[in-house]
């Protein structure tokens, strides 16, 4: 029976700084202000931070009357009106944390921050702006001449461009972690409750536990997952010292949420991508692993599908998908001083026991479960051995560590030559790429909070009865997870990441009972906007780590990119190459100094005088690692016993020593999510509270023509929809452009094939053809023997041209429409013969049905 539980909101939500001269007063408050915190900093230690909270809730009548003691006895003279001795120094809403260079400590607070995204009621921000205050007093101040400059270093880090936090949702966890966590037994919570904890330990923390009747609600709050926290050596200081309250977790890398509008029935599409704080840095600087099996470039990317109309996380559905990308798990580097495009790749140390690599699969069977899968985009035949050398020894790495594994958790290998298939003109990439996704989403299965709907017995499909993952009794877990890479996990990535994540959304979308077939097509506004989050998603990640915007997209697999995209794609190249020549190293830096990767200190080089920082990178080249792994029982017992369920989510006495569980009444303000999320107590406006501004798919997908059919799942042309695919509403030229490019890559196979990407470049095109021909010029229908002709100048062409047998499943009202097409395009051939694009095996100059007919 699951426990009636909620997530604990931050009480710390409002903070003022206010300052004297000994001391600094931080008043943090709940949104409604009716329960305030408060922190003493010292002012008079030059070095050392001597914080004290006393961790008394107050009043608001109670600070008012702390403020004016203060403020009165910090006068210069007692009973003096015109001077003040209490001075507000700033107003934020969180603490980002605190750091020391050479000097004293400084104190980093967000003082701006914007509404990004919406889950289950909990409110997801994004850094807009911060300060950064020096806390020891100018009389006591001992200066440094190179602190200045340690200080620009740390400040290279904008903390305003993709940084993240919420008051009471976990975003270094998963959907599916967060939920399980809520749905623990009831039995487990009360045993919680009832053991002394030591970091909670506070003579206000139990008066919540009074409550009346069965009125009782479990508070739960979880432990952060560092590896994806940014801010965590910045808060490292304090953790055992203040209220869990004051620690506000930030992560770093992408969160955007669009809205579906399914006939009126709203659905949100949110997109988190939580970038690794272990191992972190620009392009060429970090590449592959450390000692402790953390890579490069290690993202993990969650797609969140919910029914907005209904808020709650205990009476609403949801449904989660995860999959990581991240460097190849080896020692490799490339070396940049060289000055070439493409330095050559060399392998750092030898591994034959694949050591590197044990840890990595290890950490990922803890965190997501078996099967671990390795889509590896990497280049398999060149004439000059490059990327190959990468994928030879990945290869030996995972059939080493497969040998030990129990055949049924074996890590699971696909290789795939992506950059030669794009070249090939008679291979469709993304064809191949929906193969490999329709199969792994079928091993890892995805989450839903949900028990399967009616809609998979009502309307069955093969697909549902294959998927994997575990079903339990409140709906479904995601086993396991896909790990993408490429050499840069950039471009290629992206696009993989991208056609994973379409067909677990159709998957999604089927299993909360909102389409009829599990399966989404090209040229729809879902897969519109679903690509224009992944696009945003891949432009953010390949600035962070790149330098540069996505130079390859989507587009430019679909072979549907306008022309103007090549001298885009040069800009960004050549954006890239100047990235990581010039200014990566400073970049290095300044991560290196916010992560505490290095930390300054007396006696000791300065980071810019370090030849290299690898060995800050790679602990055991300073001391010997305590314990020796074994080489062939390469992972954790407590992990492997519990497979295919990730020992994270395993409800065991480790893992709730990571919980703090506290009972509440249910109108308590700490678990009460509306007036959190609709603020009855101030004055608000609709468009903060709706969302109104978000991308929806009704407005800024959708044609304007009336008419239309508003489903987000009709297929439309480029140039109908409400956002050209070029993303320029007025730009009808360049729509009509990118559909004659379409028309002259090569004919895909058929419909009826596995890949949904066949189906969107040809059978959906013509589908909606047909029907916009229907729409502007009524079809007459055709009597038996029309429709015997039709049959016969219409079907066998096509069958010839495109592989499909029109008479098999058509009516003769689609038949009727084809005809239209065969007419047009005998009209068009007797005007003009130069003007189109015969295919020479069509009989009558029947044209391409993909080209645009006017």
């Amino acid at each position: 029976m699951p426990a009636a539980a909620a997530p604990i909101i931050s009480s710390v939500q409002k903070l003022v700084l206010y300052e004297t001269r000994a001391r600094y007063f931080l008043v943090g408050s709940n949104h409604a202000e009716t329960k305030y915190r408060v922190l003493k900093i010292d002012r008079t230690e030059p070095k050392d931070l001597v914080i004290i909270d006393d961790r008394h809730v107050y009043t608001q009548q109670e600070v008012r009357e702390l403020l004016g003691r203060l403020d009165l006895g910090n006068r210069t003279k007692m009973g003096q009106k015109g001077s003040s001795g209490l001075f507000r120094a700033v107003s934020a809403f969180g603490v980002v944390g605190f750091v020391r260079f050479l000097e004293g400590y400084y104190i980093v607070l967000i003082t701006k921050r914007r509404k990004m995204a919406d889950i289950g009621g909990h409110a997801i921000y994004k850094i807009e702006d911060t300060n950064m205050i020096y806390i020891p007093n100018d009389s006591v101040r001992i200066t440094h001449p190179d602190e200045a400059r340690y200080l620009r270093i740390f400040q290279n880090v904008d903390l305003s461009s993709n940084f993240y936090f919420s008051y009471s949702y976990d975003l270094s966890h998963s959907l599916q972690y967060n939920l399980t966590v809520l749905r623990m037994p009831l039995e487990m919570l009360k045993s919680e409750t009832t053991q002394p904890r030591q970091e909670s330990f506070d003579i206000f923390e139990d008066e919540g536990l009074i409550t009346q009747g069965g009125s009782g609600v479990f508070g739960i709050s979880s432990e952060p997952y560092m590896k994806y926290v940014w801010n965590g050596e910045l808060l490292d200081i304090i953790k055992n010292t203040v209220h869990r309250d004051w620690l506000l977790y930030i992560i770093h890398g992408f969160c955007g949420q669009s809205k579906l509008l399914i006939y009126g029935r709203p659905v949100y599409v949110t997109l988190i991508a939580r970038r690794s704080s272990k191992f972190a840095g620009t392009r060429f600087l970090k590449r592959g692993a450390n000692c402790e099996g953390d890579v490069a470039n290690e993202v993990e990317t969650e797609q969140i599908l919910c029914d907005a109309s209904v808020m709650s996380f205990t009476a609403g559905s949801y449904s989660s998908y995860v999959q990581v990308r991240g460097s190849v798990p080896l020692y490799w580097s490339q070396d940049i001083s060289t000055m070439m495009p493409k330095p050559p790749i060399t392998l750092d140390q030898a591994d034959p026991f694949a050591h590197v690599a044990a840890l990595h699969f290890d950490q990922m069977l803890q965190r997501f479960g078996s099967p671990i899968i390795i889509l590896n985009l990497v280049k398999e035949r060149e004439k000059r051995k490059h990327e190959r050398i990468l994928s030879e020894e990945l290869v030996a790495a995972v059939t080493y560590l497969n040998q030990f594994l129990p055949p049924e958790h074996t890590i699971i290998y696909i290789p795939w030559d992506m950059a030669k298939y794009t070249k090939s003109k008679l291979c469709n990439v993304l064809d191949r790429l929906n193969v490999i996704a329709e199969s792994v989403v079928k091993k890892t299965g995805f989450f839903v909070n949900r028990p399967d709907s009616y809609c998979s017995i009502l309307r069955p499909d093969e697909k549902w009865n294959e998927l994997g993952g575990c079903v339990i009794a409140t709906g479904r877990l995601q086993m396991g997870v896909l790990r993408t890479n490429c050499v840069d996990c950039l471009d290629r990535t992206n696009t993989a990441q991208f056609m994973v994540g379409k067909c677990a959304l159709a998957y999604q979308l089927y299993s909360l009972g909102l389409i009829d077939k599990p399966n989404l097509q090209f040229d729809t506004d879902a897969v519109r906007l679903f690509e224009e989050l992944y696009e945003d998603h891949g432009d953010t990640l390949s600035l962070q780590y790149g330098g540069s915007q996505l130079v390859h997209r989507v587009k430019t697999y679909r072979k549907i990119a306008p022309w103007t995209q090549h001298s885009k794609d040069i800009m960004q190249t050549l954006s890239r190459y100047y990235s990581n020549a010039f200014s990566d190293a400073d970049r290095q830096d300044s991560i290196n100094l916010f992560l505490g990767v290095f930390h300054p200190s007396e006696g000791k080089p300065h980071l810019w005088e370090l030849p290299t920082d690898f060995y800050l990178h790679h602990k055991n080249t300073m001391r010997l690692l305590p314990t020796r792994r074994s080489y062939t029982y390469w992972w954790t017992p407590e992990v492997i016993k519990h497979l295919p369920l990730p020992y994270d989510e395993v409800i065991c006495a480790a893992n709730l020593k990571k919980l703090i569980v506290k009972k509440f009444h249910k109108y308590e303000e700490e678990i009460d999510i509306h007036n959190e999320f609709f603020r009855p107590y101030e004055l608000s406006s609709f468009d903060d509270t709706f969302c109104l501004a978000m991308t929806s798919s009704a407005r800024d997908f959708m044609p304007k023509t009336v008419g239309i059919d508003p489903s987000p799942f009709t297929v439309r042309k480029p140039d109908e929809t409400g956002k050209s695919v070029l993303g320029n509403k007025s730009n009808r030229e360049e729509a009509v452009l990118q559909r004659k490019t379409a028309a002259s890559a090569p004919p895909p196979p058929s419909e009826e094939a596995v890949s949904s990407s066949s189906e969107d470049d040809s059978g959906t095109d013509r589908e909606e053809e047909g029907s916009v021909s229907q729409r502007s010029t009524p079809v007459k229908m055709t009597d038996t023997g029309d429709s015997a002709k039709v049959t016969e100048n219409v079907v066998q062409p096509m069958k010839e041209v495109y592989g499909i047998n029109l008479s098999d499943g058509l009516s003769e009202e689609d038949l009727s429409i084809y005809s239209r097409f065969v007419q047009l395009g005998q009209r068009r051939h007797k005007q003009d013969k130069s003007s189109q694009q015969l295919c020479s095996r069509c009989p009558d100059g029947v044209i391409k049905l993909n080209i645009a007919l006017v």
